[in-house]
């Protein structure tokens, strides 16, 4: 695990699918101050500096938060914007929408399904087979490659 010391991290699972309640308090306490930045308050990680951007590994990749599984690497795909980019998520409860209209855009959220960590948002310019870009902040993730 990346961002997320597992052993400080009691709600970290990546086998437990069940809506985690934390308060904000006890997430400021397990998860890395960046991780909890950008899960917590949906700060952004700067452009093109993130682990996985160019990342092209075969495997999984999970809610550095809580574990919940999110992705697999062959929904991943390249573009130039900057975050690792999916047209699909691995369930479709795996990740919730929310509406963003914050610094005057209007946008849609992603945010894991398990914990409600903010992992990016969400737009209509993917490739086929779903037309989505879901462009994640790669500390919001964690990967392990497929065995």
């Amino acid at each position: 695990m990346a961002q997320t010391d597992q052993k400080k991290n009691p709600y970290y699972s990546r086998t437990d699918t069940t809506t985690l309640h934390v308060s904000d308090q006890e997430w400021k306490k397990v998860l890395s101050a960046d991780l909890y930045e950008v899960a917590r308050h949906a700060a952004t990680e700067r452009a093109f500096t993130g682990k996985y951007y160019e990342f092209d590994v075969k495997g999984t990749y999970y809610c550095a938060a809580c574990g919940n599984a999110l992705f697999r690497s062959d929904s991943k795909f390249s573009t130039t914007c900057g975050w690792p980019s999916f047209y699909e998520p691995i369930r479709v409860n795996g990740v919730i929408y929310k509406a963003d209209l914050s610094y005057g855009m209007n946008r849609t959220e992603v945010l894991c399904g398990r914990c409600n960590a903010h992992l990016g948002h969400v737009f209509d310019d993917g490739p086929n087979p779903t037309g989505k870009r879901f462009c994640m902040n790669s500390i919001s993730l964690d990967f392990e490659p497929q065995k």
